[in-house]
């Protein structure tokens, strides 16, 4: 059992699946960073200074109540139109390369088995 453990997790798939996560925490963080420091405070400054991290209703009192935080929801909502659009344009640059890679002319595969087995009886004759 052990070593059927170690055969799946030696392949490739498994192992680029690995660091496709690893990347993708890592570019979650950026992306949050990019939202919540860049993008928020230019929506804040158009929308007169609202902030959304703030934004939410109390939905009972005192400092310890319950708060219905919208405003953490739309910087999610935010998140995701961001990391969803920078994946898009992943996946569209990668499909255009494998694109161009398909649309290669191949090489001329020169001479078949027949033609060349037909060339060497031909010179045999001679």
């Amino acid at each position: 059992m052990l070593k059927e453990f170690k055969d799946f997790i030696a392949k490739g798939n498994v192992m680029d699946m690995a660091v496709g996560i690893i990347i993708g925490a890592a570019f979650t963080a950026i992306i949050g960073s990019l939202v919540a420091d860049l993008i928020n405070p230019i929506i804040s400054l158009f929308m007169g200074g609202i902030d959304f991290s703030s934004m939410g209703y109390a939905l009972s009192e005192g400092e310890d109540g319950a708060v219905f935080a919208y405003g953490k929801f739309i910087m999610a909502v935010i998140n995701f139109i961001v990391i969803a659009f920078v994946v898009f344009m992943l996946v569209k640059a990668v499909n255009k390369t494998k694109k161009a890679e398909e649309e290669a002319p191949a090489a001329d595969p020169g001479p078949s088995e027949i033609d060349l087995l037909k060339e060497i009886a031909a010179s045999l004759k001679k």
